[in-house]
């Protein structure tokens, strides 16, 4: 028996074995971002328990410029995958679906008290069914390249920074934001209404990939400004941006239009000048 089972001596010059596959720095670095994104969301959510509302509300606008920069990061580093973009989801629900209605509900909804909560579970739920349909959507092979400029509804970024306006407002100066809170409510769901709409909005995807030259200096005056207004008079600056993007929506949905009329007439007039089959010998119509 002592044959069968001879002793044997690891060779000390051989390599050891990984157990798992070593995974690129350039794939870490966007769930990395996107990680951070949601320790601001749940922090935001702490902080609104706390009655710390200001600085929850800079935690979950820190959010939504990360979750911009995340994908943004993936593509340039060629790192993007399907793990990254389902992290990606479920980091924008906590911070842009939960977060905020928490921060409406104890600053002011709790006054309607249960259709106040109600209020915030029709927000937080109208963020998740956006969220859903959002991944579907990146699956349709068959949309088309224009499209990609807009959003099928509110995106749940932009959603949570608009429907937060009451706080601004309040901390801009005007008392419970100048609303009761029934009007809140009311627009709490308004919000969530457009994020589960059909609406096109601008998706800002597009804007930035080229930038003329004789534009790269103004920009970088603009961006500073932005930043210099933003850190000193923070609210000013978010109640001011909400109020043009609630404006801005109609100019999207005009543009959508536009161009979806454009596309339409291209299709039909390369159908029209396509050849067509010649009939049979026997004056039967083609085959289609």
């Amino acid at each position: 028996m002592s044959d069968l089972f001879p002793p044997f001596a690891p060779d000390p010059d051989e390599p050891k074995r990984r157990l798992f596959k070593p995974i690129p720095l350039r794939l870490l670095v966007p769930n990395l971002i996107t990680l951070l994104a949601l320790c601001l969301g749940l922090t935001a959510i702490r902080l609104a328990i706390e009655e710390r509302l200001e600085l929850a509300i800079f935690a979950i606008a820190v959010a939504a410029v990360l979750d911009g920069l995340d994908g943004r990061v993936a593509r340039l580093l060629k790192g993007t995958s399907r793990f990254g973009a389902e992290l990606d989801s479920l980091s924008d629900f906590v911070n842009f679906g939960v977060a905020p209605p928490m921060l409406l509900y104890v600053f002011i909804l709790h006054d309607m008290r249960s259709l106040g909560w109600i209020a915030a579970l029709v927000f937080a739920i109208a963020a998740a069914l956006r969220l859903a349909r959002f991944n579907v959507m990146l699956d349709d092979p068959n949309r088309p390249e224009w499209q990609k400029q807009f959003f099928v509804g509110m995106a749940a970024p932009a959603g949570a920074v608009t429907v937060m306006l009451p706080l601004y407002l309040n901390f801009v100066g005007i008392p419970g934001g100048g609303l009761p809170a029934p009007v809140v409510g009311v627009y709490v769901v308004f919000i969530a209404f457009l994020m589960v709409s059909r609406i096109p909005t601008f998706s800002g995807k597009t804007f930035g990939s080229r930038v003329p030259r004789e534009l790269v200096l103004p920009l970088f005056v603009l961006v500073v400004m932005f930043a210099a207004l933003f850190v000193s008079f923070t609210f000013e600056v978010l109640a001011v941006s909400t109020l043009l993007y609630l404006g801005a929506l109609p100019f999207g949905f005009m543009r959508y239009k536009a161009l979806e009329k454009a596309d339409r007439l291209e299709k039909s007039a390369v159908r029209a000048n396509s050849p067509k089959a010649p009939p049979a010998a026997d004056g039967s119509p083609p085959a289609v």
